[in-house]
């Protein structure tokens, strides 16, 4: 990030104001196509897409030269499946059975790659049917143990990933995904995990995409108050059953081809079908433009935790507390561990930004990784919404007593480096 990127980008949220960024608002008319990676720099993505929050669509130029898209793939396009099996094929793998509801989601299970490829075979060999189901391997961690060479490089529009740079420093988990299914493979209609951006490359096969802007998923709950499985389903007619869906604009539709990649905004509900014997790697990412979004969706997790508990508020000892640990059990985290996340991210850009003003020089490391300009916004909007967090009520709750660095003293650190490099 250069300095008048990062100025543009402090403007933009001196305007929201604590807002989450991205949201009500009408569909676009289309998704941008990115042609060439030549003519295309971070700072044109950093303020054309992510700050917006709106998606785009980038040309299999950007990822023609990854491992996988060499090795992973048949000269004729195909998945294949050979080169999988001799390197991968004794990994569990989780794999979903696309033709089982369970709530909005379907039902997992593990079992060996080579067993999920013969699966595989079978199912196009049986016309793409099988009493098995439709199986779709979904969540694959191949990242966390990687045999060499490499899958892929991370584009560096992508490289401000909090998310799994916090996980990075724990070593016990990440949001790096491999998935993989025969044509008819699909994920039902949600919003990413903690409100994320994500990005998503077919290394083969083709993918259908529905998008809908924040906010629109209202006019698509049903009478009950729940939220679509499917939104291609002829149920969703049914103006008895959903009697908000003639006040949802119609979704932003895409069709993704091998070699692309599909950045998806924050807070973006979504569905997407394989058109074809698809692979696609996917990351979850958080950063400094969509932190608000993630803070705000974690107020609103714990909100509805306190609700379906509210009736043993005065009788359950340690009931905040409790609920707490429930939203944790739900959402995957809680306060206390966001703020651990915030307190990790916030050192290592306190350390950067340390060497940086000592030596006078606030440009001259920004080609070679995360710059000090792109650190000094990122210290900037942790300080923002760790602002927020220290002033909630229910975080004032949380016991704090056995935290490595309270949270007032990490606040009162980054406002004053907010202070600092302010006009630098």
């Amino acid at each position: 990030m250069d300095r008048e990127t990062r100025a543009f980008a402090e403007s933009h949220f001196r305007r929201l104001r604590g807002r989450p960024a991205g949201g009500v608002g009408a569909t676009p008319g289309r998704v941008d196509f990115i042609e060439s990676p030549d003519s295309f720099s971070y700072a044109d993505f950093f303020k054309g897409y992510l700050l917006p929050n709106v998606p785009c669509v980038f040309s299999s130029s950007f990822t023609e030269g990854w491992g996988s898209r060499r090795r992973w793939v048949t000269p004729g396009g195909k998945p294949a499946f050979e080169h999988l099996l001799r390197n991968y094929g004794d990994v569990v793998v989780p794999v979903a059975n696309c033709g089982v509801r369970e709530y909005n989601s379907n039902p997992k299970e593990h079992m060996l790659l080579r067993d999920y490829i013969s699966y595989w075979k079978d199912y196009i060999q049986g016309g793409y049917s099988s009493p098995r189901g439709c199986l779709y391997l979904k969540d694959w961690h191949l990242c966390r143990a990687p045999p060499p060479p490499p899958p892929f490089t991370l584009p560096a529009y992508f490289s401000s990933d909090w998310l799994n740079e916090y996980w990075d420093v724990l070593d016990v988990d990440d949001y790096r995904f491999v998935y993989m299914g025969p044509a008819g493979t699909w994920s039902p209609f949600h919003a990413d995990i903690f409100r994320s951006f994500s990005w998503s490359v077919n290394i083969c096969g083709r993918k259908r995409w529905f998008f809908f802007p924040p906010g629109q998923e209202e006019a698509l709950r049903d009478c009950h108050g729940g939220l679509p499985y499917d939104v291609t389903s002829p149920a969703l007619l049914d103006g008895r059953l959903y009697p908000m869906r003639k006040h949802c604009s119609p979704p932003l539709e895409l069709t993704q081809e091998a070699g692309e990649m599909v950045f998806v905004p924050s807070g973006w509900h979504h569905q997407v079908h394989n058109l074809e014997d698809t692979i696609s790697i996917n990351h979850n990412w958080v950063n400094g433009c969509n932190l608000a979004n993630m803070w705000h969706f974690l107020q609103q997790e714990l909100r509805a935790v306190q609700q379906e508990v509210s009736q043993w508020r005065d009788t359950m000892p340690d009931w905040d507390h409790h609920c707490q640990v429930i939203m944790r059990s739900c959402s995957g985290i809680n306060f206390e561990e966001f703020y651990h996340f915030l307190k990790i991210i916030a050192e290592r850009r306190l350390l950067l930004l340390t060497k940086e003003l000592g030596s006078g020089d606030m440009e001259g490391s920004a080609g070679r990784g995360l710059g000090p300009q792109q650190a000094a916004f990122d210290v900037s909007r942790i300080a923002e919404v760790l602002a927020s967090v220290v002033a909630h009520p229910d975080f004032q709750r949380v016991d704090t007593s056995v935290f490595s660095l309270q949270p007032g003293e990490l606040l009162q650190q980054l406002e004053e480096v907010v202070a600092a490099t302010a006009s630098l």
